[in-house]
């Protein structure tokens, strides 16, 4: 199992990934609408996956993730780790379904059904009865864009999946002995001792000419090349935007107030008693009918005489909740009890004993106490609230003709944004610096990709026209234009002189504290008396102490023998660090409630492998081809 998980940890490296065996749901997008031919990216059991459904499923994928979350990194979404991930989903997919066909696994009802019942936002739909509320559930789908078939549909392939994979995945298991060299491996702790060879500590040493620094500049160009950028300005059509344009009347406050009064008034609360004989669904009729004629002679009993009601109710009421307090069951509100229970006790008044009220749980005696009707909360108590709930509503009402007319205005009136400013009482905002791709940090409008690429198109560059009106988040529009544009290019030697001078003496100290690290490290291998190391620390991958990765790396990968390990690590123009092992350091025993965890812990990750290992026999079983590169992982600095 270890040489599995060798095999495949690279492939753990990527979450998402590991969800193969997670929801189907949101997969597959093969439209072939059009007749024109569209090149093959990819090939599974024979059938084709070409550019356009790689292309569509990835639309249809990021438009869903930005409307569940619209902060997310919308240039990531866009690039191409992002669009090989669509790609991968969709030849998982598709392994999937000719395996499924391949051992003829089906799905009932009864199967679909109890998984439906298990996603907590669809058990959440349930009426008082049981059953679905099927517009809810329509509209809960919907707003996934998705229809009830094709989200079942879905679900159906989803368990299905489980089934191909389940077999494997639900299999893994780990000896104590297994799970206590990994652990062990990976929470080891080691004590080191360093020696730093910072690149600043050599600058005084590097001699430089101007003649050095312009053959550097010369021999690393790139270091000095200017992307392309522009200067722009730009307009933002948002709720506040709109909100400063209207003020609510003192007629609409009233009129809003007297239409909702019953919704922000408390609920009608009343005192209810209650006397119950079992009698479900489940029971026989013959039970059932003897269950009512007991139920009609404490009637007849409680009728007589109202005041024993909660005497009779201690001695045969088959509520356990509420027999022993005579049957009370506090103040109750609309909402809170079955319909036919509620229907009742809403239509008494104080003081009355209802006749026999049979819901599914059996047969009921009502008795009516105190009735709190809900005080009239005054429109001045209320104003507050009612200003903001009105303003919200016609902002939105109001929005989408301002929006109307924003777009127009920065369409027809192309070479300024200053008419749709003043027209609409908005602040024209200008940004330096702005490239094609959204800066670190940028946020609204400059941080999203669709307004960046309208800002680059070729209208806007040659002719500093307006762009169309965008929408770069949840009822917000932007418009933007081109002040001015610089192409990319390289600096001239004069405009960045101080900066090429500087990262000559950077790359010069660097190699000055590579030599003389080099040269120490070899020294104090052969005799370590000698060596200048700093303070013994123990680090372990759950506590670096601070160390670069590169060197809790270098220290947690040296050979351990009966002597110290000496390891150097190069940090680039950082400079330089001489790593000495000294021993492993023991753990303290674990106890058995962490040691199961860990187990447990253990098993999920060989679980994956495994699982993963298996999908990849099943891509060559049914001749997988991807034909395109998979994209260079995206660095972290």
């Amino acid at each position: 199992m270890f040489e599995t998980i060798r095999k495949y940890s690279k492939v753990l490296m990527y979450p998402l990934f590991l969800l193969i065996i997670l929801s189907f749901v949101l997969v597959g997008v093969n439209q072939n609408y059009f007749t024109e031919k569209s090149p093959v990216v990819a090939k599974v059991n024979g059938k084709d996956i070409t550019q356009m459904d790689w292309d569509n499923a990835h639309r249809v994928a990021s438009d869903r993730m930005r409307q569940q979350d619209p902060n997310m990194d919308s240039k990531w979404m866009d690039g191409p780790e992002a669009r090989y991930l669509t790609l991968e989903r969709m030849v998982r997919d598709q392994v999937i379904d000719a395996a499924v066909q391949k051992m003829h696994l089906t799905v009932d009802n009864a199967s679909l059904v109890r998984a439906l019942q298990e996603i907590p936002q669809i058990a959440a739909l349930k009426k008082p009865d049981g059953s679905l509320d099927v517009d809810a559930y329509r509209a809960l789908v919907g707003a996934q864009g998705m229809t009830p078939e094709g989200f079942e549909a879905g679900m159906r392939r989803d368990i299905a999946a489980r089934q191909v994979l389940g077999g494997v995945s639900n299999t893994a298991f780990a000896t104590d002995e297994q799970t206590k060299l990994a652990v062990d491996a990976l929470y080891q702790q080691r004590e080191i001792q360093l020696a730093q060879f910072a690149a600043k500590d050599y600058a005084s040493q590097v001699k430089t000419t101007d003649a050095d620094v312009e053959a550097f500049y010369k021999s690393n160009q790139e270091l000095f090349r200017q992307k392309e950028q522009s200067t722009i300005e730009y307009v933002v059509l948002n709720a506040d935007a709109v909100k400063s344009m209207i003020k609510p009347s003192e007629d609409d406050l009233r009129t809003y107030y007297k239409e909702n009064l019953s919704r922000f008034m408390d609920k009608e609360q009343r005192h209810i008693s209650h006397i119950l004989i079992d009698a479900p669904a489940s029971m026989s009729a013959a039970d059932r009918e003897k269950a009512k004629q007991r139920a009609e002679q404490l009637l007849a009993e409680v009728k007589a005489n109202p005041a024993q009601f909660a005497d009779v109710a201690k001695k045969n009421s088959q509520d356990t909740g509420s027999r022993n307090s005579g049957g009370d069951l506090g103040l109750v509100k609309q909402g809170d009890m079955v319909k036919p229970f509620e229907d009742a006790a809403f239509a008494m008044k104080t003081g009355d004993i209802s006749d026999l009220v049979s819901t599914e749980y059996g047969f009921h005696i009502i008795k009516m106490g105190e009735i709190k009707t809900p005080r009239t909360p005054s429109f001045e108590e209320l104003r507050a609230k009612i200003e903001t709930e009105v303003l919200a509503q016609q902002v939105q009402r109001k929005y989408a003709e301002v929006a109307e007319s924003f777009s127009n205005l920065v369409f027809e009136q192309s070479d300024s944004l200053q008419p749709v400013a003043e027209k609409l009482g908005l602040k024209i905002q200008k940004a330096e610096h702005i490239t094609r791709t959204a800066a670190p940090g940028a946020t609204g409008p400059l941080a999203n990709a669709t307004f960046l690429e309208a800002l680059f198109s070729s209208d806007a560059l040659q002719n500093k026209r307006n762009t169309e009106a965008i929408e770069v988040a949840p009822s917000t529009l932007a418009s933007g234009r081109v002040v001015e544009h610089f192409d990319a290019r390289i600096l001239p030697f004069e405009e960045v002189k101080a900066k090429a001078h500087d990262l000559f003496v950077a790359q010069k100290a660097a190699e000055l504290a590579r030599q003389d690290a080099q040269a120490k490290l070899e020294a104090w291998k052969a005799d370590a008396a000698g060596a200048k190391l700093a303070a013994p620390i123990v680090v372990s991958r759950q506590d670096a102490k601070g160390q670069a990765p590169s060197v809790l790396n270098a220290a947690m990968h040296a050979k351990i023998g009966d002597a110290a390990s000496w390891v150097g690590v190069d940090l680039g123009n950082d400079g330089y660090t001489i790593v000495r092992v000294n021993k492993v350091v023991p753990r303290g025993e674990d106890s058995a409630e962490l040691r199961l965890r860990q187990k447990q812990e253990f098993e999920r990750y060989q679980s994956n492998a495994e699982t993963l290992a298996y999908y990849e026999m099943l891509k060559e079983r049914f001749k997988v081809q991807i034909k395109v590169p998979r994209p260079a992982e995206t660095k972290i600095s």
